[in-house]
């Protein structure tokens, strides 16, 4: 109970709708294939975890290299500074000049006027900008202007004295950590080896499952996939050997069933050959009328049987032709006075069981050939799919019922799905060709005021 207590309160939570829509939010935009998701699981950590390196880094590692480069910059200027201070004559600051050059790796000069340009604007992006301008106000104390947009391997600074400027010239690599990039490069580069590795080994591990899923597909098609061989990980071998046994008790079982129905078969069309014989013997009587009708009952009954046992299974796959199908039904239709029409959007030619697929397609077209005056055919064939409309103007189905029709030796009281002599089986046998290729049959409302039955099947 105290679990159930538990769920409960957590769908009545709040914020627990706006959970279920945010998941469900995300699964729609999530990737499907488990070769996306896989790589997904392995790059999608990779890239958070040197995002946040990389905003360490530049937040801390690069503004401290690069604040204390500034600092001994503004240091020697500072030094410089004073020396011009405590010896202002022409040779001493020769001297000077000469020392900041070779010692310092700094250009100085004295420029008469005390006037400073105006500020340039300054980059979107620039921490020498940010923390150069700090330590000069902090060690040196004066007016000052510098400008690190103007050359890309110097940085001016201007600071005014009493009554001249001292104008800098510094290496750009003195002042800021210049060589950051080559952190980056690195792990931009590290990552891309990573994932190129990721990659071919995901491939090398989802191609078994995919060799897995396309024989588990075939065999649900009733083709056969006798090249499979399981190959992968331990886990991939152990399903794709399961799926062969499987596969193996799954004929097995189909072969026994096949040859007890084939004797059935056999020892119930002799007794009704030796019927049909007695009958003929006994000549034309009409007491024996109803008999020779129950014989052929009989024998109607026993071959739909048979036909929905076997379900076409042992058929091997071939080529079909849409429109030769339809033309065949259109004219069984105008013989009964009845109208067909039909269209083919997409490749006429189609990969199935042939005589399975056109059973399926005349059990439909008979069921609605035989409640309606007309029948209109729709045939889409995509690249994945084909599909088949059947449109009738008879009484239709009953919503409620229309699941119901597909179970096999099942009647309506206005037998829409078989008339009084069939068996029950003709939407059955179709649902089950129908499944047995990968696809399914659903009925709905049509146009015309009847039934819509539907067929999809994988192309």
């Amino acid at each position: 109970m105290a679990l159930f207590d538990t769920i409960r309160r957590d769908h009545e939570r709040p914020g627990g709708s706006g959970y279920r829509a945010f998941s469900r939010w995300l699964r729609h935009r999530l990737p499907t294939g488990l070769y996306a998701r896989s790589l997904l699981i392995i790059i999608l950590p990779m890239l958070i975890l040197q995002t946040v390196l990389a905003f360490v880094f530049m937040e801390r590692h690069w503004q401290m290299v690069t604040d204390r480069l500034s600092a001994a910059v503004t240091r020697d200027i500072a030094s410089i500074i004073e020396f011009i201070e405590l010896y202002p004559g022409e040779q001493d600051l020769e001297n000077i000049v000469r020392i900041a050059r070779e010692k310092m790796n700094l250009t100085i000069s004295l420029e008469p006027g005390g006037e400073l340009p105006a500020p340039r604007p300054k980059p979107f992006f620039s921490i020498l900008d940010q923390i150069l301008s700090d330590q000069i106000e902090n060690q040196i104390h004066r007016p000052f202007w510098i400008d690190t947009v103007g050359d890309s391997r110097l940085v001016e600074i201007r600071i005014k004295l009493e009554e001249r400027t001292l104008r800098i010239f510094a290496r750009r690599n003195q002042a800021y950590a210049s060589n950051t990039h080559i952190f980056l490069v690195w792990m931009v580069g590290t990552s891309l080896v990573l994932i190129v590795i990721s990659i071919l080994f995901l491939r090398g591990q989802i191609r078994p499952i995919l060799a897995l899923a396309r024989a588990a597909e075939s065999f649900g098609k009733g083709q056969k996939a006798e090249n499979f061989v399981p190959r992968g990980a331990d886990e991939v071998r152990r399903a794709g050997l399961a799926f062969i046994l499987m596969r193996e008790r799954i004929e097995r079982q189909m072969e026994q069933r096949t040859a007890m129905l084939t004797g059935v078969s056999h020892d119930l069309r002799t007794i009704l050959t030796r019927f049909k014989l007695q009958l003929a013997l006994a000549g034309d009587n009409p007491e024996l009328e109803s008999m020779n009708k129950d014989v052929e009952d009989m024998q109607s009954m026993l071959e739909g049987y048979m036909a929905f046992a076997r379900g076409e299974a042992e058929e091997d796959v071939g080529s079909l032709q849409l429109s030769t199908l339809f033309e065949k039904l259109r004219n069984d239709f105008a013989r009964e006075g009845k109208a067909l029409s039909y269209t083919i959007e997409g490749e006429d030619d189609v990969i199935m069981r042939p005589n399975a697929f056109a059973r399926l397609v005349g059990n439909l077209a008979s069921n609605a050939g035989r409640y309606a005056h007309r029948l209109d055919i729709e045939a889409k064939h995509s690249a994945k799919w084909l599909t088949i409309t059947f449109d009738d103007d008879g009484p239709g189905i009953a919503p409620e019922m229309r699941e119901e029709v597909f179970k096999p030796f099942f009647r309506l009281d206005s037998a829409r799905n078989l008339d009084s002599s069939g068996t029950g089986l003709g939407l059955a046998i179709a649902l089950d060709i129908a499944r047995s290729h990968g696809g399914n049959i659903t009925l709905g409302d049509s146009p015309l005021g009847g039934l819509r039955a539907t067929v999809r099947v994988p192309a």
